[in-house]
């Protein structure tokens, strides 16, 4: 079965699309018709830990056995992604959630080709890209720099020009403050520890770091700690999204135009 198909692959006007997105907590999924409705409601099961590739496979395939039938599959993944192959995936690379990182776990993780095992796993075609990029996909407008951040166990990016999805870089990985990198900084982590009223602070001051060196036109907060940013504080350059992009995204990116 081919994995992560041309994206000028021509579909019927009737196509459905298995929309999976693969958090450090959760593993979540839905069907959506042509449009991208859900087609049925979204399914959630706890991410298991350890969680080497077989496991998550396995994982994907339980969580969607009752789903309706569907003509393909797309799946955010909280790591970095290049055609379909994982390179970097820190929340997996740990014996349990939120531990210290495992050095065999990271290296099964390391250049495995989650779209391909997926492909062979459901025996339809699969498209597998960073979260932080499949969220996007579904709420940019398409017009100039559009720049989004995913508040969840840590903080995932995204980079579109005049929608085209850029190559994703783990922007998240680049230093801070106090030796420390965005995703350790703002990730869920360092909200429990802050509590969320000092946590949303750092949250802004990230924020204006990433527009600093970026100069984005606009800015698209998700994930599941967005709900504890209050939209006023973000200015008018931001927009705070439904955590449900992750999963609406995965029938937009069949049609986008991206280089991943």
């Amino acid at each position: 079965m081919t994995s992560q198909p041309d994206t000028h692959t021509v579909w019927p006007p009737d196509v459905t699309t298995l929309a999976i997105d693969v958090g450090g907590t959760g593993l979540k999924a839905s069907v959506l018709d042509a449009q991208g409705t859900m087609t049925t409601d979204r399914v959630r099961i706890v991410t298991p830990y350890p969680c080497p590739p077989e496991v998550l496979v396995d994982h994907l395939l339980e969580l969607s056995k009752d789903l309706p039938e569907y003509n393909r599959v797309s799946v955010g993944f909280p790591g970095l992604v290049r055609h379909g192959r994982v390179y970097n995936i820190p929340a997996f690379s740990r014996l349990e959630y939120g531990g210290p990182p495992n050095d065999d776990l990271a290296a099964q993780w390391h250049g495995y080709d989650l779209a391909h095992a997926l492909a062979e796993a459901f025996d339809v075609p699969v498209k597998v890209a960073n979260d932080a990029d499949v969220q996007g996909c579904a709420v940019v407008k398409g017009d100039g720099f559009e720049f989004v951040m995913t508040l969840g166990t840590g903080c995932g990016t995204a980079v579109f020009s005049n929608g085209r999805l850029l190559p994703h870089m783990e922007l998240s990985h680049a230093p801070f403050r106090q030796g420390d990198d965005f995703d350790a900084q703002i990730g869920n982590a360092a909200r429990k520890e802050l509590g969320n009223k000092r946590w949303r602070k750092r949250v802004l001051k990230a924020i204006k770091a990433f527009d600093n060196f970026l100069f984005f036109d606009h800015i698209y907060v998700g994930g599941g700690n967005a709900k504890h940013m209050p939209a006023a504080s973000l200015g008018p350059k931001a927009t705070i999204v439904p955590n449900t992009a992750g999963i609406l995204g995965g029938i937009r990116i069949w049609d986008m135009d991206y280089e991943n």
